[in-house]
């Protein structure tokens, strides 16, 4: 039993669900009874009044604290505060005042002795009550003016207004100058004045009767203004003390030997001032206090004082020094002390959700007495046995690195989502048909079993745009133990292009009671389904000239298609399976073509993404084939090269609509701006007396208004275009990343790696779009795991953050690195998200790392070689421009003190000599190995290597730069020229293009070397 605790004496909960604040508690001898003993008054914001004798036997009986319940009246309006005094003129007896919002009652209590065993009567009689017409917030009474024998009162409203009642009439109103948010208020009754706190968070005096000869506050006005009427004046306050925060509450102790101390409790500070401001004290508190009260001490000259907190603890002060503490078990929000007939000096308290606790400080006799131990032998066969259970608990618990607490076995909840086999019919399709096509619909059923109690749970169900649902919202009812609910919906393609996904996720949230939280804990639960690829596409007959193919290599002979695609096969043209053609809603046709002799498959269309769903359903399904005829070595593979031309058209797509949706913005910005000033001009002219010509203003608003709506619709538009262009791009991402996976054979982890390196957005926001949060994760990858030697990677993680990321000028910077990248992990690197897999870092370099934004590579630093790419790589690379490559080697003449010219020969040379730079990278272990001990020997040797190509560069740099500045135009419109070319006719151009550069590319060596 510890002993800073206080003493349960006697205590009460009172109703459930009720509310109660600091001015719902009072105690007095409220019906008169002439015992001097107390009555506890209480008041809740629900209208309910009780009035409480507690007796100490009442803690042992079955009646509980009913039986020290006097009186139990439910009132129809909130209680806001209840006091007990001398309100009525004609009769000396005390009297009840309840303030209601709107409403203040005075009351009388009285008691009948009652003749049977039932005990006593109280009733409760209304003497008189003031109807207001201000909502109120808090009241005060006391002999104002110095009047003795009865009290009034003063109630502020919630607007400043402080209105006077002398017992049944209502003598005036005051408005507070200044006034912004109510304080609490007390009257002083030594100095005759009242005390707030105002919003200026300052401690402001008003005396009677500077209140009394004010202006009459019949509406309120600014204080800075003088008074309308001549016969009062501006009411301004006796003193101030500024206390710089939030008052929680006052108290003026009336008794002698404390005779000027005004004690204000602060949200941090307890203060203490004499009646003309002075200050006699003041103590920082350490804790958020709830309330306090201060009462008599035993000593002259010093106050105890009760302070609440919330911590749930009882604090006595005597000034400032703690004297007792006691613990509580809850937070007090109001505190008293009362007499009661078996004890004297109790203290109540009572907490905001109505626990009503009687007790006192400090100890009870204890007569528990400690039992002898028997002095028996220990065994220690047992002992060993317990010893060894309790370390294979401690190795068990110490092997386990969760976080969280792992979940049970079987779950609350089983979620099961089946779709349908068949298609709807009629179709749920908002939009019944697409290109002359009907939009099927197919069925999902979620059924919901039980295995406890579940309560308030909710289904979800999110799907990948532009498909669509019927309802993806249901509230189920709640489930006892082994019930079940299920639900059904359709799904179905609400655009013109395909998903780039045909998941869809299913998720439950529920709340399962438990003992100590019997409104539930919230869970979730998540299931996934898959749509049928017949949802988006028919088949059709086979596309012979196509402009994208994919070649999938299998280590099986070849399938049957009719057999992997029962559900096109049965329409399909093609009845020997070598061939099958879907048709997609949207337009595209997508042909697999399975190899007569080889073990190959070939997927071709027209739209690069649109390949996407039916290779990915081609692979799942080969699985899917070979797993059921029990083939374990089964194998796929893709032997390239990459179409990384063709994914960068797709990316450049995207690119260009972001680029025009910041064009629209800025132009309806301006368009904006334009159409305000012109209607703040045309106001002027008609707000004019004097009328003027309007100068054709409204002709120029009619024009602007016209263009502020056409470009609306333009960015509207644009919008929906950018919507269905990062669908296609995520789309034709997730394609790139199956044939990366299959080309290199990656695990699933890599290969997860990877997915959320090249889509690290689920959609694009005008904040941060694909581009700049893809160059942030590829650059990450070709810095870290991806670096191309141990050296650079601890290098690349001591360096500071880059800019923030923002939406880049062009694409060439992405392209490169995603090239780059790809061609890292062709040449066996290892994606990992530990950087410690590659390289040890060391502890100095760990610390000077710091978060940022995206720093740029250093694609050409010390060994310039590294970076050439094989000349499978350099096929889909557009050719250079001039321009660019002049700004590079300006940064690369800053970064390395390189020539330019040799720089550029050895970029344009590296699709040259393959052969040459894997020899470079045999041998850069060695090198590195040689840097640390040699830097200085090595320098010169390099140098003289490098000299013979420095001086051929140099005679033909002039030259060529010369050449460079005419050649740039002329590029720059034939690119331009391709790309319309490519977008409106659709035919082979940019292969061929392409194809082309690397051909001048190939001649131009050739040239130097002959």
């Amino acid at each position: 039993m510890s002993l800073f605790k206080a003493r349960d004496w006697w205590s009460a909960a009172l109703g459930e669900g009720e509310e109660f604040d600091q001015g719902c508690l009072c105690v007095g001898d409220v019906d008169n009874s002439g015992t001097g003993h107390d009555k506890v008054v209480v008041g809740s914001y629900m209208g309910m009044l009780r009035i409480f004798s507690p007796h100490a036997n009442t803690k042992t009986s079955e009646g509980g604290p009913a039986e020290a319940l006097l009186l139990e009246v439910q009132l129809q309006n909130a209680i806001v505060q209840v006091e007990v005094g001398k309100f009525v003129s004609c009769s000396d007896l005390l009297h009840l005042a309840v303030l209601h919002p709107r409403k203040c009652s005075i009351f009388s209590v009285s008691g009948t002795a009652g003749n049977v065993e039932h005990g006593d009567q109280y009733q409760l009689k209304l003497v008189y009550e003031h109807n207001l017409k201000r909502t109120v917030c808090n009241m005060t009474y006391g002999p104002f003016g110095g009047v003795t024998g009865h009290h009034s009162l003063c109630v502020q409203s919630m607007d400043g207004m402080l209105m006077f009642f002398e017992q049944d009439s209502y003598t005036f109103g005051r408005f507070l100058p200044g006034f912004l948010l109510p304080g609490p208020l007390v009257y002083n009754p030594r100095t005759d004045s009242f005390l707030t706190v105002s919003s200026a968070r300052q401690l402001e005096s008003y005396k009677y009767e500077t209140l009394a000869v004010a202006t009459e506050a019949e509406t309120r006005q600014d204080p800075d203004l003088p008074p309308k009427t001549g016969g009062g004046k501006r009411l301004t306050p006796d003193w101030t003390f500024v206390l710089g925060e939030t008052a929680l509450d006052l108290c003026v102790p009336s008794y002698s030997h404390a005779s000027s101390s005004i004690f204000v409790l602060g949200e941090r500070n307890l203060y203490c001032l004499r009646d003309n401001s002075h200050i006699r004290f003041m103590k920082k508190l350490e804790f958020n206090p709830s309330c306090f009260l201060p009462y008599a001490s035993v000593m002259d000259g010093t106050t105890n004082l009760l302070l609440g907190n919330h911590t749930n603890m009882l604090l006595v002060y005597q000034d400032v020094t703690l004297k007792w503490a006691a613990q509580l078990s809850f937070v007090p929000v109001a505190v008293r002390v009362a007499n009661f007939p078996e004890i004297k000096g109790v203290v109540v308290s009572l907490s905001s959700d109505g626990h009503l606790l009687c007790s006192y400080m400090g100890t009870d006799p204890s007569f528990f007495s400690t039992p002898k131990v028997d002095a028996r032998e220990a065994d220690y066969e047992q002992v060993d046995a317990e010893m060894k259970m309790l370390q294979k608990f401690v190795r068990e618990a110490s092997r386990t690195h969760d976080i969280l607490p792992k979940a049970d076995a079987e779950e609350d909840l089983t979620v099961t989502a089946t779709v349908s086999s068949s298609m709807d019919s009629p179709s749920q399709a908002l939009i019944q048909d697409i290109s002359g096509l009907s939009v099927p619909s197919v069925t999902i059923q979620v059924k919901v079993k039980a295995r406890c109690v579940v309560q308030s749970s909710k289904l979800t169900v999110a799907i990948q745009p532009p498909l669509a649902v019927t309802q993806d919202q249901f509230a189920l009812e709640p489930m006892g133990v082994g019930s079940s609910t299920v639900v059904a919906f359709s799904a179905f393609l609400n655009g013109d292009y395909p998903p780039a996904d045909l998941t869809g996720d299913v998720t439950v949230s529920y709340s399962s009671p438990t003992e100590l939280n019997p409104k539930g804990v919230p869970r979730v639960l998540q299931s996934r389904f898959r749509l049928p690829l017949a949802l988006l596409c028919v088949p059709s007959s086979p596309a012979k000239t196509t402009k994208f193919k994919i070649t999938v290599d299998t280590n099986q002979p070849p399938v049957d298609l009719g057999s992997i695609f029962p559900e096109f096969s049965a329409k399909s043209e093609d009845k020997d399976g070598n061939s099958l053609a879907f048709h997609f809603l949207s337009g595209a046709t997508v042909t697999v073509l399975a190899s007569k002799t080889s073990q190959r498959y070939r997927i071709q269309s027209d739209r690069f993404q649109d390949m996407w769903l039916v290779v990915k359903e081609l692979v799942q399904r080969f699985d899917q084939h070979f797993s059921t005829l029990g083939v374990k070595d089964f194998k796929k593979s893709f032997s390239g090269p990459l179409p990384l031309q063709e994914y960068f058209l797709t990316v450049d797509h995207h690119f260009q609509l972001r680029v025009s949706a910041r064009q629209y913005q800025d132009l309806l910005s301006e368009r904006a701006v334009q159409f305000r000033a012109i209607q703040r001009r045309l106001l002027t002219r008609f707000k004019d007396k004097t009328p003027a010509p309007l100068q054709n203003l409204d002709t120029l608003l009619d024009a602007t208004y016209s263009q502020v709506m056409a470009l609306a619709e333009a960015a509207e538009q644009n919008r929906a275009l950018l919507e269905e262009a990062f669908v296609g791009l995520r789309s034709a991402t997730h394609l790139l990343v199956l044939l990366l996976s299959l080309w290199q054979g990656l695990t699933p982890d890599q290969t997860a790696i990877l997915e959320a390196t090249l889509l690290p957005l689920l959609q694009d926001t005008p904040q941060l779009g694909w581009e700049e949060s893809c160059d942030a994760a590829v650059s990450h990858l070709l810095r870290s795991c991806l670096s191309r030697s141990p050296k650079d990677q601890a290098t690349s993680l001591a360096q500071q953050g880059g800019s923030v990321l923002g939406m880049p000028h062009d694409t060439a910077r992405l392209k490169k690195h995603i090239t780059l990248m790809c061609d890292r992990i062709g040449k066996g690197g290892r994606l990992t998200l530990a950087s410690e897999a590659n390289v040890p870092v060391p502890v100095q370099v760990q610390n000077l790392a710091a978060p940022g934004g995206v720093e740029p590579i250093a694609e050409v630093a010390g060994d310039g070689d590294e970076l050439e790419l094989p000349q499978e790589a350099t096929k889909f690379i557009k050719k250079k421009q001039p321009s660019k490559k002049v700004k590079k080697d300006k940064e690369k003449k800053e970064a390395s003190g390189e020539s330019s010219e040799a720089s550029v020969k050895e970029e344009v040379g590296g699709a040259e000599e393959p052969a040459k730079e894997a020899k470079k990278e045999k041998k850069e272990p060695s090198k590195e190995k040689k840097e640390s001990k040699k830097d200085s020997s090595k320098e010169p040797k390099e140098e003289a290597k490098k000299e013979p190509k420095k001086e051929s560069s140099s005679s033909s740099s002039s030259s060529k730069e010369k050449k460079e500045s005419s050649k740039e135009k002329r590029e720059k419109d034939k690119d331009k020229e391709g790309k319309e070319a490519s977008k409106e006719s659709g035919d082979k151009k940019v292969s061929r293009k392409s194809s082309a550069k690397v051909k001048e590319k190939k001649k131009e060596p050739e040239a130097e070397e002959g």
